[in-house]
């Protein structure tokens, strides 16, 4: 079977695991504890991580208690995070959120620089569908994307399996490892995705997940059903 394309991203984490080195950083993103506390989310609260990558976020998350399954598309990440944090393997599976289901809801979603790997208007609207179909009737999700606010770029699905030279953050070390795919889009794009399927923006702003990141924007979102239905409970 034809691997899709944001699916290069699993045989970039593999190229950089075999010669012993982690693409990412393991700070965690400050804005999700944020979230978790501005929000009041318990630890026996369900929560979801859509893109785990390495377990940058998720370790602290279930380190700490909560009830999280971290997810990625790639194996390679899953398999890693499984290696690294063997006392909480089974909190990690791999998911396409983009063609898969779970089959429960959360009370939690938080995903991290994640939607900037899907290029079409239609995968990432499955990206969207996804959170919100997996939302419970009281959640909230924290969606952060790569991007200023400002400016727009993507680029062309098919080379994203192409080898290219990068230089390793964390050691400067030169290596060759899938090109990948990007595309980041402006705030006004990110706004309209984000009603158009659905979804009603409850904060949103810009921030920095250092050292990977400096500059992402996020939004804090419910469904427009939750909202729906909220009024309808208080007349």
């Amino acid at each position: 079977m034809q691997k899709k394309y944001y699916e290069a991203y699993d045989d970039r984490y593999r190229q950089i695991h075999e010669q012993g080195l982690q693409w990412f950083s393991e700070n965690p993103s400050d804005i999700v504890f944020e979230t978790i506390q501005a929000y009041s989310i318990l630890p026996q609260s369900r929560i979801l991580e859509i893109g785990c990558g390495e377990g940058r976020d998720a370790y602290p998350i279930l380190n700490q208690g909560f009830d999280l399954l971290a997810t990625d598309v790639s194996p390679e990440a899953i398999m890693h995070c499984k290696t690294k944090f063997p006392d909480f393997s089974d909190h990690f599976q791999i998911v396409d959120c983009v063609t898969e289901k779970l089959g429960k809801q959360f009370d939690f979603i938080y995903t991290v620089a994640v939607i900037h790997m899907l290029v079409s208007n239609e995968d990432r609207n499955a990206f969207y569908s996804f959170i919100r179909e997996h939302l419970s009737s009281t959640g909230i999700a924290l969606i952060c994307t790569m991007g200023d606010g400002n400016s727009e770029i993507q680029t062309d699905p098919g080379t994203a399996f192409d080898i290219v030279d990068r230089t390793h953050d964390q050691t400067g070390k030169a290596v060759k490892i899938a090109s990948t795919s990007c595309r980041k889009v402006s705030f006004d794009t990110f706004e309209k995705e984000l009603l158009q399927n659905g979804f009603i923006i409850i904060k949103k702003g810009i921030t920095t997940v250092e050292p990977d990141f400096p500059r992402m924007m996020f939004a804090i979102v419910k469904t427009k059903q939750q909202m729906k239905a909220r009024q309808i409970c208080e007349l």
